[in-house]
């Protein structure tokens, strides 16, 4: 059964997205594949250029000119470069830093250092900070001062590893990430989640994932928010493999996230994750089409509610097999739910299904069962929309 040509991958799914920057550029490539987007940034980037902390670590770079420095966000540098071009002080402080040998920690990093003019020494492939740091303590840095670039938090355990190597460390302070200053629409995502309304959440850094969670615990949701995720029915997605690590740390069994830490690879494979999970039914004849809430009965799209979705989902799994009321309940909502509940979304699904809702066998005293031949669609990569 061919899924019909006007379909968009992702047609018929709710994508969540967690980023404060570059969110307009994620927000788009979603929707232009056809998803519904919500919008919860869980950070905020505070810059620091009217703060004396950045302004006294410049100062200090420039009374005493480093042997190393170590550049960890595109963003970060070139915020740093502005400030001092602000203050009149970018031609002394570039001047200070050419000489040092510069390490950066991934490719944003390395192309802003390069475009003011530094030469990069050294980039671990992973673009992993820890695997730096390991690059260069394996030359050695006993004796060498070493200027650290933050992303977002002070330099901890990094900043450790090179201070008991012998290296004098001077951290450069130039934003800070902290909670979103209105907490109200991650408030919204976390019960949408919950509810089963959002098929994929994607993270762009650590504290977004950690900061998704350290507000749903304190509206007592985390667990219920963890189980959401863990269910498999909802899709963590994250840019690389520091932010994965943050979702693992956080109790996510199974984030999703590319071997190489873009954007576009993050969109990428939310896509075809979300897009594989397209279901092909053929009820008594009739064929329909589940991609996320989208069903397409003879060809034309009609919008389900997600718990109707969800339903039909759930028993084309296992078509042919009778589900009980509770047993769906608990997979659908989590266990203590009302079978009633189950009850209400199987009639409205059966009524908007038209002729295939025949399909929808109602066993008395068991539960429900779909007549239906079914297989899930095969995981086939989506080209990019025209303009990508």
């Amino acid at each position: 059964m061919a899924t019909p040509v006007d379909m968009r991958p992702l047609q018929g799914f709710t994508v969540a997205v967690t980023a404060d920057r570059r969110s307009a550029e994620q927000i788009e490539l979603f929707a232009r594949r056809g998803a519904k987007v919500l919008h919860a940034p869980t950070m905020a980037t505070q810059y620091l250029d009217d703060e004396a902390a950045l302004r006294q670590a410049t100062d200090e770079v420039l009374r005493v000119p480093p042997d190393v420095v170590i550049a960890t966000t595109g963003i970060g540098l070139r915020a740093w470069f502005e400030s001092a071009q602000g203050w009149g002080l970018v031609d002394s402080l570039l001047a200070a830093l050419r000489p040092a040998r510069v390490v950066a920690r991934g490719v944003k990093a390395a192309g802003v250092a390069r475009q003011w003019g530094l030469e990069v020494a050294l980039q671990p492939p992973s673009e992993r900070l820890d695997d730096a740091i390991d690059l260069l303590l394996a030359e050695g840095v006993a004796g060498k001062r070493v200027v650290v670039q933050e992303h977002g938090q002070p330099t901890g355990s990094a900043g450790a590893d090179l201070a008991a190597a012998g290296a004098e460390v001077v951290p450069v302070p130039v934003y800070r990430w902290r909670l979103p200053d209105d907490p109200a629409p991650v408030h919204r995502l976390v019960g949408a989640v919950v509810a089963g309304e959002v098929d994929a959440v994607t993270f762009t850094s650590a504290p977004a994932v950690s900061n998704l969670f350290t507000l749903a615990d304190l509206q007592d949701q985390g667990g219920a928010l963890r189980a959401a995720f863990n269910s498999g029915r909802v899709v963590a997605g994250c840019v690389g493999s520091v932010c994965a690590g943050a979702a693992a740390d956080e109790g996510l069994s199974a984030p999703l996230f590319p071997e190489v830490g873009r954007l576009g690879l993050l969109v990428r494979l939310v896509t075809d994750e979300l897009s594989s999970r397209r279901i092909e039914l053929d009820l008594g004849g009739h064929p329909v089409v589940l991609q996320g809430t989208t069903a397409v009965l003879q060809g034309v799209p009609v919008e389900l509610p997600p718990r109707e979705a969800a339903v039909l989902a759930v028993l084309a799994e296992r078509a042919g097999a009778v589900v009980g009321k509770t047993t769906l309940a608990n997979r659908l909502w989590g266990p203590g739910r009302d079978p009633h509940a189950v009850e209400v979304a199987v009639n409205r699904l059966r009524g908007r299904l038209g002729a295939a809702g025949a399909g929808l066998v109602t066993v008395r005293g068991r539960g429900y069962r779909l007549d239906a031949s079914s297989r899930p669609n095969e995981r086939q990569p989506h080209p990019a929309p025209a303009g990508q």
